[in-house]
C-alpha cells in the first residue's frame, strides 16, 4: 500500500488537554433537538478505531487533523495528512483510525438544515452534496487553518441565543464548501485487491444499505450471516473467515453492532411502540429485542428511552 506523503508538517489546533487517543469504545454523537439537528462536534471525543456510517439521514461535514481510511463499498481513501471530508448519507462508508492521535471538528446536519432558504444561499446545489466523485479534500496549512476557524466560530454560536444563529451555522457551512471547490478532489484511492477485501466492502454496503429503517411496517430482510452470505453468493463460513480477517470481528457482531446502533436511534428519535421498533429491526417477538438490547447495551429498551 503506497501513501502520499506532503513536505509540509502537520499541524494540530487544539490544545495538548484537548486531543483524545482513540478508545475502543467512544460516546456515542448526541443528536441536537433543534429542527435542523445541526450540532458541531469536537472528533477526538468521539473516535473509536473503526466508526461506522452514522445514520444515513444525516449529512456531515468533517476537519480531519489525523491519519485514517475512509472505506467504500469497492475502494478505500488513505487519509495521510490534514483532510476536509464532506459526507453524503446515500453512500455507505466507514472510517478507520490509523494515528493514534486524532483531533479537528466535525458537524451534523439534516437535509431541512440544507433546504432551507437554499434558492437564497445555494448550499443544496453544491456539488459536494451530490453522489459521485471523492468526498476527501487534502488541505495545506492555510486551508486547515481557515476552516479550522470556521469551525471555531461555528461552535462559538451554538452556544448563543442569537435569534438568527442558524442563518449564520448556514452561511459557516456554505463558506466551507466554497472553499472545498477551489481545493482538487483527492485521486489516491486503494482498490480491493483480495477476496477478503472486497467480500467485507460489498457485506459492509449490503449491511448499510438496510439502513436507517424508514418504515416500522417492514422488516429487515437481512438479519444473519447466512442471509448475507447468500445474497453474496459465498459460503457463510468464507464470508466468516474473510470478515474476522479485514475487521477482526465476526460477521454476527457486526450485524448485532449495526441493529443496536438502529435500535437506539429509533428509540431516540421516534415514536413508534417497542413492538413496532422490534418487528423492523427483525425479531418476532417483543421479548427478544428486550434480551437483544439489554445484552447490547445493558438497558431495557424502555429504560434507555
Amino acid at each position: 500500500m503506497e501513501l502520499i506523503h506532503t513536505t509540509e508538517p502537520e499541524i494540530l489546533f487544539t490544545e495538548p488537554t484537548e486531543i483524545q487517543t482513540i478508545a475502543s469504545l467512544a460516546p456515542e454523537i448526541p443528536i441536537s433537538s433543534n429542527p435542523f439537528r445541526f450540532n458541531v462536534y469536537r472528533r477526538g471525543e468521539y473516535c473509536r478505531t473503526v466508526n461506522p456510517s452514522p445514520r444515513r439521514d444525516f449529512y456531515k461535514i468533517s476537519l480531519m487533523i489525523g491519519e485514517g481510511k475512509l472505506h467504500f463499498p469497492d475502494h478505500s481513501v488513505v487519509i495521510d495528512r490534514n483532510a476536509l471530508i464532506v459526507y453524503n448519507p446515500a453512500l455507505p462508508y466507514s472510517f478507520e483510525h490509523v494515528s493514534a492521535v486524532q483531533s479537528g471538528y466535525f458537524c451534523l446536519f439534516n437535509e431541512h438544515f440544507i433546504k432551507e432558504n437554499a434558492e437564497y444561499d445555494g448550499i443544496a446545489e453544491s456539488p459536494l452534496l451530490k453522489l459521485g466523485g471523492s468526498p476527501v479534500y487534502f488541505l495545506n496549512n492555510a486551508q486547515t487553518a481557515f476552516i479550522n476557524s470556521i469551525f471555531v466560530k461555528m461552535t462559538e454560536e451554538m452556544e448563543t441565543n442569537y435569534e438568527h444563529k442558524y442563518a449564520i451555522l448556514r452561511s459557516c457551512v456554505n463558506l466551507i464548501l466554497h472553499e472545498a471547490l477551489k481545493i482538487p478532489q483527492a485521486e489516491t484511492s486503494i482498490k480491493y485487491l483480495n477476496a477478503s477485501s472486497r467480500i467485507a466492502a460489498m457485506f459492509n454496503a449490503l449491511l448499510e444499505r438496510q439502513f436507517p429503517v424508514d418504515s416500522t411496517e417492514h422488516s429487515l430482510k437481512l438479519k444473519t450471516p447466512n442471509d448475507f452470505a447468500q445474497r453474496l453468493s459465498v459460503h457463510v463460513n468464507h464470508l466468516n473467515r474473510a470478515i474476522k480477517d479485514t475487521t477482526g470481528k465476526n460477521t454476527s457482531q457486526l450485524i448485532a453492532d449495526r441493529v443496536a446502533t438502529e435500535a437506539k436511534a429509533l428509540l431516540k428519535h421516534t415514536d413508534s411502540n417497542i413492538s413496532e421498533i422490534a418487528y423492523s429491526l427483525g425479531f418476532e417477538h417483543p421479548s427478544n429485542f428486550n434480551i437483544f438490547f439489554r445484552k447490547q447495551t445493558g438497558l431495557t429498551p424502555k429504560d434507555f428511552r
